[in-house]
């Protein structure tokens, strides 16, 4: 039968995996008129899943964590903040901002959260963690989107933690964040990132090639997301399906999610073995 409403259209997959909205036309294979998406400890929203080209029409990287009223976008690329609004998600919200690395479609929508924090009146303080870097790299690219925006007195506080890359816990809020340094240039260290938030673990590899630090940060998470850029072809700094799949027996995660998929990995989703994110998808823990 087909799969029914449940509370705004969340739906539970043949391996029992909770998402929101069903897409249209989906056979609902099990009886889950019991499962609820507010029962989850967090919610993860791909508000944008694409790569840096918009390959898909799809946003740029932006995954929110929400658990008890706290929110944590890991990664704000450029398209971010217009991504949110399309989805009707109140950036005011956001309380804090987990960065992998410092290329434009993954933290290029920073400055236009903090100016549009400036015009909504925002008064709740923003932390940013980020790659060794973050302070500076975030510094130029304002004053060169926003001559001077860097030098106004705001009614809120952008807190920016650089994060060491070998694993320590940095924490704020209700979110610990750990990092470790993986393998892509972007003229800053570029990291992967596991976040602790209410009692749930999320994991994210940010962009890079296939290295062992992606073991060590999916290990004991929920749900690690996994940029697979292409399907097969191999291009420096990043990752192919084709290798992914060969190494998903070694990452210890609950759940395995695909995501910056370019135009061969869009092409081939009916091929895929692992869940593929899109722009809207909410996932439970």
């Amino acid at each position: 039968m087909v799969a029914p409403e449940i509370d705004g259209g969340a739906w539970l997959d043949p391996l029992g995996r909770l998402f929101s909205p069903a897409p249209a036309g989906y056979t609902f294979p099990l009886d889950a008129s019991s499962h609820r998406c507010e029962s989850s400890r967090m919610e993860i929203r791909f508000v944008g899943s694409g790569d840096a080209f918009g390959s898909g029409g799809r946003y740029q990287t932006c995954i929110r964590l929400q658990e008890n009223g706290y929110t944590t976008l890991v990664d704000c690329g450029a398209t971010s903040l217009t991504a949110m609004k399309a989805q009707h998600l109140d950036p005011g919200e956001v309380d804090a901002v987990v960065l992998t690395h410092l290329h434009g479609d993954h933290f290029g929508g920073l400055p236009f959260l903090v100016l549009d924090g400036q015009f909504s009146r925002r008064t709740k303080p923003l932390t940013v963690l980020g790659p060794v870097g973050t302070t500076n790299r975030l510094h130029a690219v304002m004053e060169a989107f926003y001559p001077g925006s860097t030098s106004v007195q705001r009614r809120f506080n952008v807190e920016i933690v650089e994060l060491d890359g070998v694993g320590s816990p940095h924490s704020t809020g209700a979110l610990t964040v750990r990092s470790w340094e993986v393998d892509h240039a972007s003229g800053a260290p570029a990291l992967a990132v596991r976040a602790q938030l209410g009692g749930a673990t999320f994991a994210y590899s940010g962009d890079t090639a296939w290295t062992p630090a992606l073991i060590t940060a999916a290990e004991g998470s929920d749900v690690f997301v996994c940029e697979a850029y292409t399907y097969d072809t191999p291009v420096r700094y990043h990752l192919d399906y084709a290798t992914l799949r060969e190494h998903a027996d070694e990452l210890a995660t609950r759940q395995l999610v695909v995501t910056h998929m370019g135009p061969s990995m869009l092409s081939r989703l009916d091929a895929l073995e692992h869940t593929a994110a899109s722009d809207g998808l909410a996932l439970g823990t």
